[in-house]
């Protein structure tokens, strides 16, 4: 028969069984685990040119640029222009990366919390009959993290519904912010080039002055007029000069462009001549297809589901867990955990009240945003309206000016007309073609702003007559 075994000197190890089931589950959870790379920083120089950019139809927001063909080869139109921005701006870059920080987000706020795993172990210290090492190993779970879970999910759902939509907004507004660009240096070429024929018709004129003036047969304040209206026409250039460069500097930067990158601009600026019931139509459907009005919906639904979150979390938190151990006397017990919290003084009511007024915030800011588009496209409307009025006088004005002025280049050559009288009537002229040319830019403005407002893209159509006529 055999007897008992004396008791060992040191404590009796940790069942081997538990051990290999806290490591089996330690491996199991970092098999999962992500891994870490680097992401060196860019240089920030832009692409050297266009052909280092691409313009995929698929990514583009309207239907006008994802038919259109992509060829820079022979240029770049207008559309061509817009393609590029929507696919290559910096700007709409960093809205992507917004659009895949609210997925992550939506995604993280979908998984369940990690249950709490805990072990602990007690070592007798001084040896004794029928001592063992003691153990406890408990698993719990935050059960109130359950509860939230689904408004949590929907909050994270509408959010990332929200910031999608107002990525596409920004697109919307790439577009015609590449459109502007391309009109803006169009149409500063085109003053110019008008201005350096004047420039060039004024020499012959300065350089009579001059030589009048060397030989005594005119005095300075005589000469004034013809000076000043040299140096007039030099100051327009140099102005005209600078606020090309910033809108080319705009338009490499939209396109992703280095600034010493070469552009070629080809075709006509964009025109769009929505008729009054074109825009009531869209006016009618504005809530309904506008991007940053339904990305305020969604963002309104956001904010809803988190008031519901916020509401149920008002309710005692609840962990549960269950525990099983053995003494050192080696008695096995099993348990169960249950910790709540006492809603006793906060009861999330801070929090509540919080996602309420955050609520009524944004209640008020889409309403407000609705207002803003009704009446800014009500005024752009009839603002488009004056200016074709006005662009059909400056272009019968700029016409009997420019008239007036090769006759009167044909008769001060024939000597039969005084310089001042010549100077005076190439002034008017200019002042006229300029002013034209302004004033077609300024409608362009509001025509690409007001379709931007309608978000329709079926409004394109001929310009008006007035601004068909050619460019002084």
């Amino acid at each position: 028969m055999r007897g008992k075994r004396p008791a060992s000197d040191h404590p009796a190890p940790f069942p081997r069984r538990g051990l290999a089931s806290c490591m089996l589950a330690a491996i199991v959870s970092l098999a999962g685990c992500a891994t870490y790379t680097d992401l060196p920083l860019d240089t920030g120089a832009g692409a050297a040119g266009v052909s280092q950019l691409t313009a995929p139809t698929s990514v583009m927001p309207l239907p006008a640029l994802s038919t259109h063909r992509f060829d820079p080869a022979d240029g770049l139109d207008v559309t061509e222009v817009a393609m590029l921005a929507v696919a290559n701006s910096p700007d709409l870059r960093l809205k992507r990366d917004e659009l895949g920080i609210a997925r992550a987000q939506a995604f993280a706020a979908g998984l369940l919390p990690d249950p709490q795993l805990g072990l602990s172990g007690d070592f007798p210290r001084r040896s004794g009959a029928g001592l063992v090492t003691g153990y406890s190993l408990g698993l719990s779970e935050d059960i109130s993290a359950l509860l939230t879970r689904s408004s949590r999910r929907a909050a994270a759902r509408s959010q990332a519904s929200q910031v999608n939509l107002d990525l596409l907004w920004a697109e919307w507004q790439t577009v015609a912010q590449a459109r502007l660009l391309f009109d803006q240096v169009v149409n500063l070429h085109a003053q110019q080039a008008r201005l350096a024929r004047e420039q060039e018709a004024l020499a012959t004129v300065s350089g009579y002055i001059h030589a009048a003036l060397q030989a005594g047969n005119l005095t300075y304040d005589s000469a004034s007029a013809g000076l000043n209206a040299e140096a007039d026409v030099h100051k327009r250039l140099a102005d005209t000069a600078i606020a090309l460069h910033q809108a080319q500097s705009d338009l490499h930067r939209l396109l992703g462009l280095a600034p010493t990158a070469r552009l070629d601009l080809v075709g006509a600026p964009y025109a769009s001549q929505p008729t009054p019931a074109q825009v009531q139509t869209a006016l009618d459907d504005l809530p309904r297809r506008r991007p940053d009005l339904l990305a305020l919906q969604a963002g309104y639904q956001s904010q809803q589901a988190r008031l519901r979150s916020a509401i149920l979390a008002q309710f005692p938190a609840l962990n549960i867990g269950f525990n099983t151990a053995r003494d050192t006397s080696a008695v096995y017990t099993n348990g169960l955990d249950i910790g709540i919290t006492l809603p006793l003084f906060d009861r999330n009511r801070g929090n509540i009240a919080i996602e309420r007024a955050t609520r009524q915030q944004l209640h008020d800011d889409y309403t407000a945003r609705l207002l803003d588009t009704r009446s800014d496209m009500q005024r752009i409307s009839r603002d488009l309206a004056t200016l074709d009025d006005q662009l059909a006088t400056l272009a019968a004005h700029a016409q009997q000016l420019d008239q007036a002025r090769a006759s009167a280049e044909r008769a001060w050559q024939a000597g039969t007309l005084d310089w001042p009288t010549y100077l005076a009537i190439r002034g008017n002229a200019l002042g006229a073609d300029l002013d034209l040319l302004s004033t077609r830019q300024q409608r362009a403005m509001q025509s690409i702003a007001l379709e931007a407002l309608l978000g329709n893209t079926d409004l394109v159509s001929a310009p008006p007559a007035s601004t068909q006529a050619s460019t002084p």
